[in-house]
This record gives structure tokens, C-alpha cells and sequence, in this order.
């Protein structure tokens, strides 16, 4: 718990939880009861918008206005994080070109990029999947079992377009 703020009549709590799994228990529950909030319905509305990070810390930032509703913000881990996930592995390549530590499919590329789309800096798919896909690269994982690098001509060359 990172704490709280206030900005013109608006408190900010800001949390890291866990994807899926908030609670009302300490630190989350006091504050939110401080503010005499629905702990329940704002716990519930955190879970939904963290369950596809399950098993992974994610920021949240809960804003509330002065009459008592409320916003949530999520964060989205490190692409490295929804990589290693998506593996299921821990450790990344010590030299990536050379040693590749797993294999993904392109589903999974395309809903890490959507995950984390708004910070990528792009509302456009494909750039998104290039971004997802240059972090490979530099981690040692393959896709569809080549060489990212390859996939990337591939892309460039349209033979993915019917996947975005």
C-alpha cells in the first residue's frame, strides 16, 4: 500500500494486489473504510479488472470523488512479467539469439499487446504485437517456434493480418 493523496476533493488510494485476488483485509479494507466506501463492491470491481493477472502484483489506484464514487485504475505489469507467465517459467535467456527458454504462439503475443496496449503507446494491434514481439527478441523466447526476428519479416510482409 503506497498510501493515499488528495487532488481537488478527490482521494487517491493506491495499492499493489494481487491479480484477482484483493481483499478487505489490511492495508486495503481500513483505508477503504476511512472513506466510508462499499468495501465489498470496490474489492469486487478490482478483482474483475485484475483477473487476467493472476498470480502477478499489479497496481491499482482506487480514485474517489467527494460523493462517494469511485474509479479504478489498473496497471499492468512488466511485458518481461506476462511473458514469463504466459512460459510458465521463471528465468530468462542468458543469451537470447543463442538460448532461447521457451516457445509462444502468436494468441499469446497478440493478448499479452492487448493487456498492455494503452501503455505501449499505440491504439494500433499490430505495433503493439511488434513491441510485444522485439521484447522477445531480447528475452530468448521464439514464437510459433522461429526466430522472433523472423516473425517479425512475416509481420511486415502481411502474412499475419488476418490475426489483428
Amino acid at each position: 500500500m503506497k498510501g493515499r493523496e488528495n487532488k481537488m476533493s478527490k482521494q487517491i488510494i493506491k495499492a499493489l494486489v494481487e491479480g484477482g485476488k484483493a481483499s478487505p483485509k489490511p492495508p486495503l479494507g481500513p483505508q477503504l473504510s476511512q472513506l466510508k466506501l462499499d468495501i465489498g463492491k470496490v474489492v469486487q470491481k478490482i478483482n474483475e479488472k485484475t483477473k487476467d493477472f493472476s498470480g502477478m502484483q499489479v497496481p491499482v489506484e482506487i480514485i474517489v470523488n467527494e460523493d462517494k464514487s469511485f474509479e479504478i485504475k489498473v496497471g499492468t505489469p512488466p511485458v518481461s512479467s506476462l511473458i514469463k507467465k504466459e512460459l510458465g517459467i521463471q528465468k530468462l535467456s542468458k543469451e537470447p539469439g543463442k538460448e532461447f527458454v521457451g516457445d509462444l504462439k502468436m494468441e499469446q503475443i497478440i493478448k499479452i499487446a492487448r493487456m498492455k496496449l494503452d501503455s505501449l503507446g499505440t491504439k494500433d494491434l499490430k505495433m503493439g504485437v511488434k513491441q510485444i514481439i522485439g521484447s522477445c527478441i531480447s528475452m530468448g523466447v521464439k514464437i510459433e517456434g522461429k526466430n522472433p526476428k523472423d516473425i517479425l519479416k512475416e509481420i511486415n510482409e502481411g502474412r499475419w493480418d488476418k490475426s489483428f
